[in-house]
């Protein structure tokens, strides 16, 4: 298909930014809701400085907050090669049903000094087994899991939470327990994410109650957040870059819920990219917000036509990332980047521990 001269919006470079390493967050704040929460105006242009729990005073009476109930699944796995040599997997594909015959087959990404070769034997806790079926690109390996107790069995008991990599620990293979709770969000209900979807790690049950007595209503969707949320993108015109597939579930209560708010002009606010990407895609195939579930590798990029959000609570996210793509065509890539310069002076903390905005 040919495509207009004017690609400028479209050019990767246009989407970075500085940021001091300083400024990414290592830590989670104190308290979850005493982030720091940086407020846009798109009509306006307007910019301004809050705090998280000051989310009720810029809410009002009749708002709809859509939140990811996403879990964090324990997917980083320690082992050896039968060869002796220390190896580390991040299981990708997290299946609603195990199979039946004890053999499981799922793509991970495989740190090792060397990549395992077909045929290659890995051995991990509890005499659990992966033999390597096929290798991908870009560090994924397809491995089958075999031994005593299942793969999922294993996960649960030794697995760690996949932090993001600039996140930094000085012992990768313990967890501690500050990571095991602020890294899954209040709602977080049905497992398989590797990624937390961050937006909702601000809230705490007493802020809910607080907005909820104003009248802002929450309802849930589930997007279970995979690799890709970290993909870096490799392409110079963003509209060429793919997501993976990641799947999404809306229940009858939440559809009726959004479609209502809608259709009586109330706002719906959306607490993470994830549900962006959820709700957009719903539209995208139905026509309107209904119960729904299936895969999405929607990508937002300047000049999608919004159908069903009117308001955005996000964290900041990387430079030259499709999250970052996103923002931008809701808030208009002029203002994101001015938003960020801003952020970026007033010393805000960035990426999935840090701070948030809400763009309105």
């Amino acid at each position: 298909m040919k495509r207009e001269n004017n690609t400028q919006i479209y050019d990767l470079e246009n989407y970075t930014y500085d940021l001091p390493n300083e400024l990414i967050a290592q830590k989670p704040a104190s308290q979850r809701d005493g982030s720091r929460l940086l407020c846009i105006k798109r009509a306006t242009g307007d910019i301004s400085d809050s705090y998280f729990f000051d989310l009720p005073s810029l809410l009002r009476e009749g708002d709809l907050l859509v939140v990811n109930d996403a879990r964090v699944t324990p997917a980083r796995l320690y082992g050896q090669k039968e060869t002796g040599g220390r190896v580390e997997i991040l299981v990708l594909d997290h299946p609603a049903r195990p199979p039946k015959n004890g053999q499981e087959t799922r793509w991970c990404l495989v740190k090792a000094s060397k990549r395992p070769k077909t045929g290659g034997i890995l051995l991990f806790p509890d005499g659990l087994i992966a033999v390597v079926k096929r290798l991908g690109e870009h560090g994924m390996v397809q491995l089958r899991f075999e031994g005593k107790h299942s793969l999922n069995y294993v996960l649960k008991k030794r697995g760690c939470l996949p932090l993001p990599p600039y996140i930094k620990r000085d012992n990768n293979n313990t967890q501690s327990d500050e990571d095991r709770e602020r890294y899954q969000t209040i709602f977080s209900r049905f497992s398989g994410a590797i990624a937390a979807p961050t937006a909702g790690l601000h809230f705490t049950h007493e802020l809910l109650k607080s907005l909820q007595s104003l009248g802002v209503n929450i309802v849930n969707v589930t997007l279970l957040v995979g690799h890709d949320t970290f993909k870096p993108v490799r392409v110079r015109d963003i509209r060429d870059h793919r997501l993976g597939k990641e799947a999404y579930f809306v229940g009858h209560h939440s559809a009726n819920s959004i479609d209502n708010a809608k259709k009586e002009g109330r706002r719906i606010i959306a607490v993470g990219t994830t549900v962006v990407r959820t709700l957009e895609t719903i539209f995208k195939r139905k026509g309107k917000i209904a119960t729904d579930s299936g895969t999405t590798d929607l990508l937002i990029y300047p000049g999608f036509k919004f159908q069903v959000i009117d308001a955005l609570i996000t964290n900041f996210h990387l430079p030259r990332s499709s999250l970052f793509f996103m923002v931008a065509a809701f808030a208009g890539l002029d203002l994101t980047k001015r938003a960020y310069r801003w952020a970026v002076e007033s010393r805000y903390r960035f990426y999935s521990y840090g701070d948030a905005m809400l763009i309105n």
